[in-house]
């Protein structure tokens, strides 16, 4: 099959695309060293503020191992984007915070994230909009289904 027809190529070819676009303006707005998954964590951090996360939680939200997460968690807390907390019921346990520079920068970062979406959709109607979602959704059941026969 052509690369022009290949479903995986053209989305992960879309998805360089936008990610080089988002960081490039990151970048030029002052952010040198942001990485997706340093984005990832602060909006799960961002977006969980109303329980306690721990690194477990955030190896298995990312299926990422124990020492990689630990080493994005070093370089995030030393750039002062989160912090440690122990808890009072067990001193080992050490609680995810994001700090005000943390959220300062995910919203940042949100923000530039609907402003590139907003220009990446400048002149498709909102009904070929509309086809291309709905598209995206019968694709991911596709996959998902795939997926369970394979656990079988």
């Amino acid at each position: 099959m052509a690369h022009e027809q290949d479903i995986g190529y053209q989305v992960r070819k879309l998805d360089n695309m936008m990610m080089r676009n988002l960081f490039s303006y990151v970048k030029k707005h002052g952010e040198n060293d942001l990485t997706v998954m340093h984005e990832w964590i602060l909006g799960y951090l961002y977006e969980n503020q109303d329980h306690e996360i721990f690194q477990k939680e955030l190896e298995t939200a990312f299926s990422i191992g124990r020492s990689s997460v630990t080493n994005i968690l070093s370089l995030m807390e030393k750039k002062g984007y989160l912090v440690r907390q122990s808890v009072k019921r067990d001193a080992r346990l050490k609680k995810l915070v994001l700090t005000p520079a943390g959220e300062r920068l995910h919203l940042r970062t949100v923000s530039v994230i609907e402003i590139l979406d907003k220009r990446t959709k400048a002149g498709i109607p909102p009904q070929q909009l509309q086809v291309f979602f709905d598209v995206i959704e019968k694709l991911k059941a596709n996959l998902e289904k795939q997926r369970e026969e394979n656990e079988c």
